[in-house]
């Protein structure tokens, strides 16, 4: 059985997908405030590389770039962001749609749910500070079967 990784066309289609929702975010008024103090220049290629190891694929991020807790240390600390989230699920669906990833239900509904609860959960668990944060955190894996344990 292929993993969601595979499914959503590898490292290419990750990379197209982030490419795709990194733009949308950055046209809405509301979720592109995140991005007001600035973003790393390989932005889109380190999303990739942290949505291709969660969805099963290479363990690039890891590897290269931090662990979970480098990655919900960038998101803690800016109080709470119930619509900036909402918003940004919104753009990962029409991003969805952008990239052709939308014609199999399966993996359409597999991907959205994965972004909407790490949108709400893990990237958005430490509203009062990033040293609030717990070192050491793994990222978490998102089969077909939803979160890994």
């Amino acid at each position: 059985m292929q993993t969601v990784f595979e499914a959503a066309g590898g490292n290419d289609g990750i990379h197209r997908l982030a490419d795709a929702w990194h733009r949308r975010v950055m046209a809405d008024e509301v979720v592109a405030h995140a991005f007001s103090h600035g973003f790393h220049p390989q932005h889109t290629e380190r999303l990739a590389a942290y949505w291709a190891e969660a969805l099963g694929g290479p363990t690039t991020y890891s590897d290269s770039y931090g662990d979970e807790t480098t990655v919900v240390k960038m998101h803690s600390g800016n109080g709470e962001h119930d619509e900036m989230d909402r918003r940004a699920i919104v753009c990962f669906d029409q991003a969805l749609a952008d990239v052709g990833l939308t014609s199999d239900d399966t993996l359409r509904r597999v991907l959205h749910d994965y972004f909407a609860w790490a949108t709400t959960t893990t990237m958005s668990r430490y509203h009062h500070s990033a040293a609030d944060v717990p070192k050491g955190l793994r990222i978490p894996r998102w089969s077909w079967d939803g979160l890994q344990l």
